[in-house]
């Protein structure tokens, strides 16, 4: 019952917000700034009730602020219901991946710290991860990896897709491997974890 009042929810969002309106209005405040784009194309979806994200990107009231004021100064946001919260059961795994994140950020830009903080919030999510971001393409989510975390992004040079490889680069971390396949071109799962994300 909860599920279904949180899809109805959703779709009275969806159709009470245009994403494509929000989008042009967002991008009509930037600043020029590196992840305008992709902050933009998060925000209009997040506000219209798409993607998986949670209450305020997955940042603290302040972080999600200071995001609005340094990429979209002026901006006035659309009233949206705060939406969920983190599960808190989940703090440990989320912990890993921020650090997995941070550890492998670009530079000391504040936009890399939330950006990470929100890849990660949207790694709770169960769809592709750039359709939990709230991004428009998997090309928008490879050059978000390619531009914040470009170390990390390096490592896929086999083009996994994204949320996969951030698991399997925690699992690499701890030692664990969990894939009894001797290579993947062999493997059963092959397409699962490398296939076309639609």
């Amino acid at each position: 019952m909860l599920a279904m009042q949180q899809q109805f929810r959703q779709q009275e969002r969806r159709q009470a917000v245009d994403p494509r309106h929000l989008l042009a209005s967002l991008r009509a405040h930037a600043t020029g700034l590196p992840n305008d784009d992709v902050f933009a194309s998060m925000l209009a979806t997040w506000y219209s009730g798409g993607g998986a994200l949670p209450r305020c990107l997955g940042l603290s009231d302040p972080q999600f602020g200071a995001l609005l004021q340094r990429h979209f100064p002026g901006f006035v946001p659309p009233t949206r219901d705060d939406g969920d919260d983190l599960e808190l059961e989940r703090a440990p795994e989320r912990d890993d991946l921020l650090a997995l994140m941070v550890d492998n950020r670009a530079g000391n830009d504040p936009s890399e710290e939330w950006m990470a903080a929100i890849v990660v919030a949207g790694c709770m999510g169960n769809d592709h991860l750039w359709q939990d971001l709230g991004l428009w393409s998997r090309a928008e989510l490879t050059a978000l990896m390619e531009r914040n975390f470009p170390a990390l992004a390096a490592r896929n040079d086999r083009n996994m897709k994204w949320k996969k490889f951030l698991y399997k680069q925690l699992c690499n971390g701890e030692g664990v491997y969990v894939c009894r396949a001797p290579s993947c071109e062999v493997c059963a799962d092959f397409d699962h974890c490398f296939g076309e994300e639609r």
